[in-house]
């Protein structure tokens, strides 16, 4: 055979291998169906012991909002378990920071005020079983930036905004953590 036909061969073998190839890419947390959350990540024998933990009541609202998302995680939106096998207590808290900014030239009026700030939010968990003994503990954190405008309101609304990611983001990994913790108990 030729060198030039065998290269021309080759060059659509491997196109067509590469084509095929193509049609096996999913998102990274596909469930499988065709949704896609970070619940899809979880193997299907795992998916019910998460949807056997009902959540201790929170006390502020960041804390509610992580509570919330964990059980939209946990029981793949169908709320809270009947009769739960495991009991989580969250303890969930907040504290922001502020980066100063200084001689930022013509804005006079900004200089030596926050620019921007930090939400770092935390959260110490304890996983108890039907019985009230503790299976798993564990603590997240997270942080999330924000700029702070020089409007009272927007800077207000930015750091509520930064509150809210970092609270998604503490419900995933809190999530995670108890699935890891479920996944070495027999």
């Amino acid at each position: 055979m030729p060198k030039p036909k065998r290269g021309a061969l080759l060059a659509v073998l491997a196109g067509t291998l590469i084509a095929v190839a193509g049609c096996t890419v999913q998102p990274l947390y596909s469930g499988g169906d065709g949704t896609s959350s970070i619940s899809g990540t979880v193997a299907p024998g795992m998916r019910e012991k998460l949807a056997s933990i009902a959540i201790d009541p929170a006390d502020t609202r960041y804390a509610q909002d992580v509570r919330n998302k964990l059980i939209f995680l946990f029981s793949g939106g169908a709320g809270e378990p009947a009769t739960p096998a495991y009991r989580l207590s969250l303890g969930v808290s907040s504290a922001t920071s502020a980066a100063v900014r200084v001689n930022v030239g013509d804005d006079t009026d900004r200089t030596g005020r926050p620019s921007a700030g930090t939400v770092r939010m935390t959260s110490n968990y304890v996983l108890s079983d039907a019985a009230g003994r503790p299976v798993a503990r564990g603590t997240r954190v997270v942080s999330a930036s924000f700029d702070r405008p020089r409007q009272e309101f927007a800077n207000l609304r930015a750091e509520r905004d930064a509150q809210d990611r970092a609270a998604q983001e503490l419900a995933e990994q809190v999530m995670l953590a108890v699935a890891q913790d479920l996944s070495k108990q027999r």
